[in-house]
């Protein structure tokens, strides 16, 4: 739909939407769901996440023209881990609890994946130092390669491997006997 207005007798059309625009926003429609999960996985607050994911899409959308259509998943969670990252890192920042008000917020995000039996499971990884849990989401949650969590990590693959044996091992002390969490970390 192209609109006009006049302005002193001069006719002048209203831009129209730029592929650059359709295009991200049809990804944006496609992935976002993806990204709020992946977020969610490694924060563990859903309105982190979100803010997480809104700092993503503003960086993505930013850099859209020099990304290419087939690596645009991976430059969008190289984004989001190196944006984790930074949040845990600044020392300034702060936890806020709110104690007056139990609201449940229920996680927008399903995935059979991780269906809510595991409890104690997601516990001990909620737990992990912060580069040792963003190693066993990407690992395990998103299902990454080594090669592809290094990647987007920006990390060897070796400290991948050592940071995951890590928390497997801290996951496996913290965890003790639970039989039904056995095999966990062969589902790889």
């Amino acid at each position: 739909m192209d609109l006009t207005t006049t302005t002193g007798g001069h006719a002048m059309a209203a831009h129209k939407p730029t592929v650059r625009a359709d295009d991200f926003e049809a990804w944006m429609t496609a992935r976002q769901r993806w990204l709020l999960r992946t977020a969610w996985l490694l924060t563990g607050d859903v309105h982190t996440a979100e803010d997480l994911v809104q700092t993503t899409l503003a960086k993505l959308y930013l850099a859209w023209d020099r990304v290419s259509a087939h690596g645009v998943d991976s430059y969008a969670r190289k984004i989001l881990v190196n944006e984790h990252a930074s949040m845990w890192r600044r020392t300034w920042r702060h936890r806020e609890v709110v104690t007056d008000d139990f609201t449940s917020h229920e996680v927008p995000v399903r995935d059979e994946a991780y269906d809510g039996t595991r409890t104690a499971l997601w516990d001990a990884v909620s737990a992990l130092a912060p580069r040792q849990r963003a190693v066993i989401v990407l690992r395990y949650y998103e299902q990454l390669s080594e090669a592809e969590t290094a990647e987007a990590l920006g990390i060897s693959v070796g400290t991948v491997k050592s940071q995951a044996n890590r928390a497997i091992a801290t996951l496996r002390e913290r965890l003790g006997d639970r039989t039904d969490l056995v095999g966990w970390e062969e589902e790889r």
